[in-house]
């Protein structure tokens, strides 16, 4: 049987689950507190690095469970940003400490603790709401 949850969304009610009652949903990882605090942020980076050299560069610091640069989905260039994500907070705020200001690449990057991204809204464009 399916239901609708508050949002809208459909929800499968699990075998064994109580008529009425509603199974949580796992809660967005990927910008929770625990990995905010793991998770840079990487800005004013060189159009030449690529993800192993911004991992390289981190390594010093730490162990890197990831590092990826943000690329333009047209173009294929990177958008001059990435995000870097350490083992620990304390190597993440090691790596702050040691890399803002310093060069990679050609380039004076600023790292600083990664931020959720802004909701600004309805993302499908602003022509949709002053249609008339």
């Amino acid at each position: 049987m399916f239901l609708f949850c508050f949002r809208g969304n459909l929800h499968k009610r699990l075998p064994g689950e109580k008529e009425g009652s509603i199974a949580k949903k796992s809660k967005n990882t990927l910008f929770s507190k625990e990995t905010m605090a793991k998770k840079l942020y990487v800005g004013n980076l060189s159009y030449s690095t690529t993800n192993e050299s911004l991992s390289d560069a981190f390594a010093a610091f730490g162990k890197v469970e990831s590092a990826t640069v943000i690329m333009d989905k047209m173009s294929g260039r990177s958008k001059g940003f990435g995000f870097v994500e350490m083992s620990s907070e304390e190597e993440a705020q090691a790596a702050i400490n040691a890399m803002d200001g310093k060069n990679l690449d050609g380039r004076d990057v600023r790292v600083s603790e990664a931020r959720p991204p802004e909701n600004n809204g309805d993302r499908r464009g602003s022509f949709r709401d002053n249609r008339y």
